[in-house]
């Protein structure tokens, strides 16, 4: 019999996390995306940008999910959306030992996103790292600024359409 994601079995690790994800879908209803049910890291959207730092709080301190730990926040440029975004890998160390990460996206053009910097520490620098590579704003960020580029360096250096400048204070940049 050929596996299709109807008779496939799911992982323990998508097990865990839909009923995460469904602890906070009732919460949150439809401000969440459906649950991606990717084998390897399951993940949903934040559809409504404006919840992130509730439902951040929320995943944090529910006693049902205590999602702890921010292992890992990326930023990721989605040009053909005209959206910028980050994924957030969270984990539940100790109590429930679970995974999921979250995605959230804004307008690629002075887009917003709630800072979680004050929900998970992790988050500071790498909210700070999106900024300086992406150009993403994080509202209530405690001290966003450059961390990688120098403060006058000129774009964003991750995003697709980045054209690096031909010098930096007299000086020729490699390509």
């Amino acid at each position: 019999m050929e596996d299709t994601q109807e008779n496939k079995p799911q992982s323990a690790e998508v097990i865990v996390a839909k009923a995460a994800w469904q602890i906070i879908r009732e919460k949150f209803g439809d401000a969440v995306s459906e649950l991606d049910e990717n084998p390897f890291m399951p993940f949903f959207e934040v559809l409504n940008t404006e919840k992130w730092r509730d439902i951040a709080l929320f995943m944090r301190d529910d006693a049902r999910l205590r999602f702890n730990y921010m292992a890992c926040l990326s930023g990721v440029d989605y040009p053909e959306e005209e959206k910028l975004g980050i994924v957030c890998n969270l984990e539940s160390l100790g109590e429930h030992g679970h995974k999921i990460a979250v995605k959230v996206k804004c307008d690629r053009n002075k887009g917003v996103i709630p800072s979680v910097a004050r929900v998970w520490k992790t988050a500071d620098w790498h909210e700070r790292e999106a900024f300086d590579m992406y150009g993403m704003i994080f509202s209530g960020h405690p001290d966003l600024r450059r961390i990688l580029c120098p403060e006058d360096w000129e774009g964003y250096p991750l995003r697709k359409d980045y054209q690096v400048q031909e010098t930096y204070h007299g000086i020729k940049v490699p390509d």
